[in-house]
């Protein structure tokens, strides 16, 4: 049974140094005609059973104006039924959520906002093309707190260019002191099509060395931790209770229903992807037709390759038991080259029922999870 969603919102005012996701500048946009499409995707798709969780991501789905997160909220509202007690999560911009917004989201049943930070330095701030200052920060969660948003979370990036150690931590003990119940953070990732990709590709980007971000990373659970937030994945660091049930479902490897421009989604065993661009996207819903741009049945190779790479991710690991319980199959057997490579190198560990990486596993996740391939059993 499919329990989660994800809505996409492409519409950004300013487009960040480092960001590859689907995006265009709002101004000049169709803007209404894109909602009146998201909606009329999300009546196809007849979802009848409530769903445990619905993520609203971007793009800036926060740059939408007052009647048009109106739109979209009461969309949502008629479209997609939820189960008592379920999360629903906006993503927002420091600086885009007037009182009015959040009273928006609020009456329209959203319970959780994930505020993109990054950092609380201006000049870092500056340097990757937010548009945003630390006191926009601080204001926005002032003002959620007061229109009795409970359940934040705030995105930190570390080993920006020309970043210090200091420096993030610095960052990670401003982030602490708001006193939020969930945070996460980040290693900066140069993707192509960016302008940071264009910069580094000219010699002049410069990022912190490898051995600087490591420590980053160890800095950033290390205050994490002493501030009693569990870190429960490789990025994500949450007071008991509050962890992102839409994100668990990405990491236990569990379907949902991707909606909008370029969104992807796994239902009934095919996972896919929508059409990017706004037009392609919205041709296809005009003519009644789903807006795919690719559809793949998961051969159950795959499912269990992802099964590994994707709950590795969780600090728990993947339990031996449910894995055999779900394919009929021992994941210890079945992947016992990688996991005896990796537990060689001190990567992973297999006790309690559970495989799982090992602390100095998490500095070199990807290259776990990578050993799990199929292809890289052979």
């Amino acid at each position: 049974m499919t329990k989660a969603a994800y809505l996409h919102i492409p519409f950004c005012h300013h487009i960040c140094h480092y960001c590859d996701f689907n995006k265009v500048f709002m101004k000049n946009q169709p803007v209404e005609g894109y909602l009146n499409a998201l909606d009329k995707e999300m009546a196809m798709a007849g979802v009848k059973q409530g769903l445990q969780s619905i993520f609203v991501g971007g793009g800036t789905p926060t740059s939408l104006n007052e009647a048009q997160l109106l739109q979209l909220v009461e969309s949502i509202e008629q479209r997609l039924p939820l189960q008592p007690g379920a999360e629903y999560t906006f993503e927002a911009n420091p600086g885009d959520l007037t009182p009015e917004k959040l009273r928006i989201l609020k009456e329209g049943g959203v319970n959780r906002l994930s505020i993109g930070v990054q950092s609380f330095n201006d000049a870092h701030l500056k340097r990757i093309g937010r548009t945003h200052t630390k006191e926009d920060v601080l204001r926005t969660v002032r003002d959620a707190e007061r229109a009795g948003f409970d359940h934040l979370s705030i995105d930190l990036i570390y080993g920006l260019p020309e970043q210090t150690v200091d420096d993030a931590v610095d960052t990670v003990k401003q982030a602490l002191a708001l006193g939020l119940p969930h945070y996460s953070a980040y290693s900066l990732i140069i993707e192509p099509k960016t302008v940071f990709y264009n910069l580094m590709a000219k010699g002049r980007l410069p990022l912190p060395k490898e051995e600087a971000e490591a420590d980053m990373y160890e800095a950033v659970m290390r205050e994490m931790e002493a501030q009693g937030l569990h870190q429960y994945e490789i990025s994500n660091f949450a007071r008991p209770g509050f962890e992102s049930i839409h994100n668990i479902t990405y990491w236990n490897n569990e379907e949902y229903y991707g909606f909008g421009a370029g969104a992807h989604g796994y239902v009934d065993g095919e996972r896919y992807a929508n059409f990017g661009p706004l037009k392609k996207y919205m041709q296809p819903i005009e003519r009644n037709e789903q807006p795919r741009m690719s559809s793949q049945r998961v051969t159950k190779p795959e499912q269990m390759e992802e099964e590994m790479f994707l709950g590795l991710r969780k600090m728990e690991g993947v339990s031996i038991a449910a894995f055999e319980k779900q394919y009929g199959e021992s994941p210890v057997q079945l992947f016992q080259k990688a996991i005896q490579e990796m537990t060689s190198r001190g990567l992973l560990e297999v006790e309690e029922g559970f495989i799982r990486l090992t602390h100095r596993g998490k500095f070199l996740g990807n290259e776990v999870f990578q050993s799990f391939l199929i292809g890289a059993q052979m």
